[in-house]
């Protein structure tokens, strides 16, 4: 039988002892837990970043897998923690919007709120509740223990504001959701919508007061330093700089307006006088 997954998600940056400290209680509890590390590396109370992170990671793990995501501003606050079971996956978050992407819509009875402390970690630090709670909820779940023990079911969801681009004839209007670890600036505008709307013609992309009239399937085909579009690993239209950084020479981030135009043709010069 194959050792129990357990992922976790944080913004507790790269090498971190908090890390260990949640592993060591894992593995305290579920010694046979397979862990793994989807990222430390998330911006510091980047509830939204981590939220794409989950919806994009998550579901590529096997069915069975427990994600524990602890990036929690509210720590210590009467921001309740949740058990969700969602499309054979379980998730242990703080319910602040973390989920709102991977979980789109849950039914309430997959939803418990965690509130038996019998299964947490005595004293549990004001600041530390992916270590004293999250951590051994989560390894009791990937140890085989019913969801309903830790805590009431029937919660609905807290759900972020995920703004959709805005399709028109002339035009698509959306904004860079996030930025990754090189720089690139990835959009909210799906490759199926944009390709939808363009039907076949070039395009200019504006954003910060700059327009990108390369749009390549990868980063190789410009030179260094050519700011270029494409789409992301998960189909979302990208702004980059390759071999750099579109964040820092475009000067934009998250929420900057990101606007689509047909690339008109170019009038035919005029003939010259006889």
């Amino acid at each position: 039988m194959a050792s129990p997954l357990v992922t976790l998600t944080t913004d507790f940056g790269s090498g971190s002892p908090y890390v260990a400290q949640m592993k060591a209680v894992i593995l305290r509890t579920c010694p046979q837990a397979g862990l793994v590390d989807i990222t430390h590396q998330i911006p510091p109370q980047n509830i939204r970043y981590a939220a794409l992170v989950l919806e994009d990671v998550a579901p590529l793990f096997p069915e069975g897998t427990t994600h524990v995501c602890v990036v929690d501003p509210g720590v210590g606050t009467s921001r309740p923690i949740v058990l969700v079971q969602h499309a054979g996956h379980f998730f242990v978050a703080p319910d602040n919007g973390l989920l709102s992407r991977v979980v789109p819509q849950v039914q309430p009875e997959r939803v418990w709120v965690v509130t038996r402390s019998q299964y947490w970690l005595h004293p549990v630090s004001a600041t530390f509740h992916g270590r004293d709670i999250m951590a051994p909820v989560a390894a009791r779940v990937a140890a085989g223990h019913p969801p309903a023990d830790f805590g009431e079911p029937g919660w609905t969801l807290t759900s972020l504001d995920w703004p959709q681009p805005q399709v028109e004839p002339d035009q698509i209007c959306g904004q860079v959701l996030t930025v990754d670890s090189f720089g690139n600036l990835i959009t909210n505008i799906p490759r199926n919508v944009l390709e939808r709307w363009a039907r076949g013609d070039s395009c200019l992309i504006d954003c910060a007061g700059h327009t990108l009239r390369e749009c390549v399937r990868t980063y190789a085909e410009r030179p260094a330093g050519t700011p270029i579009a494409l789409f992301s690993p998960n189909q979302r239209l990208e702004l980059a700089v390759v071999q750099g950084s579109a964040a820092t020479t475009l000067g934009a981030g998250p929420d900057a307006e990101v606007r689509v135009r047909r690339l008109a043709s170019e009038p035919l010069p005029a003939d010259p006088p006889a």
